[in-house]
């Protein structure tokens, strides 16, 4: 007994899942599917960190971040940076200890300290590209110079990065 119910389950089994069904014809259309891509660009910056500082040293104190933007391909951009949160002028930057007292630093588009990175104003200069869709980096070259014999403690600023696109 127990012999033909399992051979009568693999028969049905067979027949169920072998027939398909009979369709009687075919109607086709198409699914139309669009989307508007809008300008765009997204920022990341790295910190900007001097580390420890010697007042007395014959050497400027000299360091590099970067900038990551990504945007739109074939977007033009430019990266602005502002004058930071103690002093707000970007030809004058400064980090403060929290008190009255300040430390002075410059940033600059490239590492032969020449142009001043900032607003495009006051003889600052922005950076450009063009976007491709993937991350670009564009490096930001800071400065302390020497003498700046002021209070000892931890200095800090904070400066905005503004992509105009």
């Amino acid at each position: 007994m127990h012999r033909h119910f399992t051979l009568g389950i693999a028969a049905l089994t067979t027949a169920c899942l072998g027939a398909a069904p009979a369709w009687a014809g075919q109607a086709t259309t198409t699914l139309a599917v669009s989307a508007t891509v809008q300008s765009s660009c997204a920022v990341s910056a790295g910190n900007l960190a001097f580390g420890n500082y010697t007042a007395a040293s014959a050497t400027p104190n000299d360091v590099t971040s970067s900038i990551s933007v990504t945007c739109t391909s074939g977007l033009a951009y430019t990266v602005a940076l502002d004058g930071g949160t103690t002093t707000t002028t970007v030809n004058a930057r400064a980090m403060t200890d929290g008190a009255t007292h300040n430390l002075t630093y410059a940033l600059y588009t490239n590492n032969t300290h020449a142009t001043l990175f900032g607003d495009g104003t006051l003889s600052t200069q922005t950076a450009s590209g063009t976007g491709n869709g993937a991350a670009q980096t564009i490096s930001v070259f800071g400065r302390i110079p020497v003498s700046q014999f002021v209070t000892a403690g931890s200095y800090t600023d904070t400066v905005g990065v503004a992509v105009n696109y």
